[in-house]
């Protein structure tokens, strides 16, 4: 996924970004829906260097720079961890010797905690005497504002900006003003309770007497505002146990899945954690965002593709998702946002510069994939739930996007989806792989466009059939037909045109005159999922995929090393996706490859392992496995990022081989296979229409079992040996 922006800033911002890895084990993140925070593990904010440090909301840095000190010297560390819900980050604290002799190192122990939530950040400072003595001493909360966008900070340099307003002490909370180009004033305004002793135009400062065994707390809230609305203003206490119950809430989206693997279970759990962080509320329900920082925003694949991947555990994300798409999906011809009536949008933004035009668009929609998988993922929900209202109430954003497929989306008429993008700085390439060197032919030239991708066929093949189902059960049974036929001619079709015996592999690609990018890739594993290869090709692609070239040991890199634009740190030409693994690992367990599909799962769990958190990233480096080492990171990625926490419940999906059907009221497990490392798997509350099942997957030496604990009475489970 790369930013909405032409060729040479693509490039620029490649090039700027690799100096300020985010993945730095110093950096502790947090974030909630439009609001995120990267701060050291002081907890503070320090960009004395180039970085991306910082307080964010709504796409524009509102807090730049963030230390406290103690009699002006710096605390000492004792340790930093974000709690395990992934809300809140602790730190403990201690003096140093104060060099006006006052008391030595580690007489007073401060403990710090720090959250963000909706517009806000939240910190408790509380000051514990360990001395014998009594302690006075001066306790600084200094701060910056910048206000900088988040694609300024991307690299991209701007002619002009609008105005940092001097600080201003209003009713004893310190105001920091920027009035932007947009005519928008942004302020960041901080309160602490009790009120300080001292305000300043770079922060505050209390002083602090304590008495042996004595302690004090103080509480400093930051909150950022636009002149949009008014400002809202929390206690710290209110807003914790505010947070608190929203996490409950929408970790009961999910079912529970407990393992017989500690490991496995806390992966699991720190994926499921991490994705709750990214449920941004909108007004047409919950929505993914994508990731953090780059992507902290609606992103139309990477929300699709997280839905599909939780759908069997957690159906509302689908739901919500849906509603969403669907309301924002385009209605008319604009070439200035690539939008087309019934195409799903690639980004939306917000922020000075979007609204300015300063980055192409504030809703964008220069994707050529998130239209057809929009529709695969509103068949695939209508299979788990038999939600007839929903689908229902969608279905003219359904008939939408079907005719924008024929209408828009092949632009000459072969029977192929091709992209070409018309925005004056809009995306070269729109597929998920969207970084501008990511298609190429066999001598490593980039490839004429209009390009025709070969995973985005399988898509709308897959599309095809499942909105056909739909259409039977709505009786209506001409477009059904319809469909059926059309999926049958791009089948036959689409095996002519992209499948090379030569390279035992679909090409990656169909240029503009239809010549094939003989480049083999991950792209071509996303057909094994949708039924579009023949059973002929399948165990020669699988192969392909699985060999030494693609296989890294720890996923499937996303181009093979014998191409010649491989390169293990590129972004999409030879890094290895956990989400591009995962719908891979999904197609070859569907087509009975078990065996491949458990190599794929043991490599992101090992992979997982090394990985600070257990959070998997958006991508990590293409180089082959090492013995006792982990993957290398990919200095740039975000994380967490949605699609790729997702992986692992899509993974597990394909290891049982559940098979949710609500319309036949059935739960299908076919030929379930487990790794030697997990030897049950619970699941707890997975819900359908009529009530909740539990039930429980046990491995054996020669054979699986499946335990039902309860399920609604209506309902059959079957398995399948």
């Amino acid at each position: 996924m790369a930013s909405i922006v032409d060729t040479t800033f693509q490039e620029q911002v490649q090039e700027h970004l690799y100096g300020e890895a985010t993945q730095n084990e110093d950096f502790r993140v947090l974030n909630e829906s439009d609001t995120f925070a990267i701060f050291d593990s002081y907890g503070h904010i320090n960009t004395n260097r180039p970085d991306i440090q910082g307080i964010y909301y709504a796409g524009t840095r509102y807090i730049s720079r963030m230390i406290t000190s103690i009699d002006q010297q710096a605390f000492v560390k004792l340790s930093s961890s974000i709690r395990e819900k992934n809300d809140l980050l602790v730190v403990d604290l201690t003096n140093p010797t104060l060099e006006n002799g006052n008391f030595i190192q580690g007489t007073v122990h401060v403990k710090r905690s720090v959250f963000v939530r909706n517009g806000a950040c939240f910190s408790k400072f509380i000051f514990y005497n360990f001395g014998q003595e009594n302690v006075t001493f001066k306790f600084d909360f200094k701060l910056e504002a910048d206000f900088r966008d988040i694609f300024e900070l991307r690299g991209m340099n701007r002619k002009r900006r609008g105005v940092v307003h001097d600080a201003e002490n209003i009713n004893n909370r310190l105001h920091l003003k920027y009035t932007g180009l947009d005519d928008v004033i942004r302020s960041t305004i901080v309160e602490s309770l009790p009120a300080p002793d001292e305000i300043n135009v770079d922060g505050i400062m209390h002083h602090i007497a304590l008495d042996a065994g004595d302690t004090r707390q103080i509480t400093i809230n930051i909150h950022f505002t636009d002149n949009i609305g008014e400002a809202s203003f929390s206690a710290y206490e209110e807003a914790l146990s505010l947070m608190e119950r929203d996490l409950q809430k929408e970790s009961n989206l999910f079912a529970g899945v407990y393992t017989s693997n500690e490991q496995f279970t806390h992966w699991l759990n720190r994926s499921k954690t991490d994705l709750i962080s990214l449920l941004a509320y909108t007004e047409h329900g919950i929505y993914p965002y994508a990731g953090v920082p780059w992507y902290n925003t609606a992103f139309g694949r990477d929300g699709i593709i997280t839905a599909y991947e939780t759908l069997w555990i957690a159906p509302e994300i689908a739901k919500n998702t849906l509603l969403f798409l669907s309301a924002t999906q385009a209605r008319t011809t604009d070439p200035a946002r690539d939008a087309e009536p019934g195409k799903i949008f690639h980004e939306i933004r917000t922020g000075e510069m979007a609204n300015m035009g300063e980055i192409p668009f504030d809703k964008y929609y220069g994707t050529i994939d998130a239209t057809p998988l929009y529709l695969f993922l509103a068949g695939a929900y209508y299979e788990r739930t038999g939600d007839r209202e929903l689908c229902g109430a969608i279905w003219e954003n359904i008939e939408l996007a079907l005719e924008w497929i024929p209408k828009y989306g092949d632009l000459d008429g072969d029977g192929f989806l091709e992209y070409k993008h018309k925005a004056e700085n809009g995306l070269t390439n729109q597929g998920w792989k969207d970084s501008f060197d990511s298609i190429s032919y066999e001598s490593g030239e980039l490839a004429n466009e209009p390009i025709a991708l070969v995973e985005v066929q399988a898509y709308v093949y897959g599309a095809y059939c499942k909105i056909a189902r739909i259409a039977r059960d709505f009786n209506k049974v001409d477009l059904a037909e319809e469909l059926d036929q059309r999926a049958l001619e791009l089948k036959t079709k689409f095996n002519a045109s992209f499948w090379d015996d030569e390279l035992k592999c679909y090409v990656i690609a169909l240029d503009a005159e239809k010549k094939p990018c003989r480049v083999v890739s991950s792209n071509a594993g996303h057909c094994l999922m949708t039924g579009i290869v023949p059973e002929k090709y399948k165990r020669p692609l699988i192969s392909t995929l699985m060999n030494d070239a693609m296989f890294n040991g720890w996923g499937i890199r996303t181009l093979s090393s014998e191409a010649k634009r491989y390169n293990p740190m590129s972004y999409h030409n030879g890094s290895v996706w956990p989400h591009d693994v995962a719908l891979i690992m999904d197609g070859m367990a569907n087509c009975g490859h078990k065996e491949e599909a458990l190599k794929l799962l043991g490599g992101l769990f090992d992979a997982s392992m090394f990985i600070d958190l257990q959070r998997m990233p958006e991508l990590f480096c293409g180089f082959p496995k090492r013995k006792g080492e982990g993957p290398t990171n990919y200095p740039v990625a975000c994380s967490p990022q949605a699609w790729s926490v997702g992986a692992v419940f899509l993974m597990l999906k394909a290891c049982l081989q559940i098979e949710i059907d609500a319309i036949k009221r059935t739960i299908k497990f076919h030929q379930t296979i487990l790794p030697e490392y997990l030897q049950f798997v619970q699941l707890k509350n997975l819900c359908t229409p009529d009530g909740n099942v539990d039930l429980t997957i046990t491995r054996y030496e020669q054979d699986i079992g499946v335990n039902v604990i309860n399920k609604p009475i209506n309902w059959s489970v079957i398995v399948e040996k």
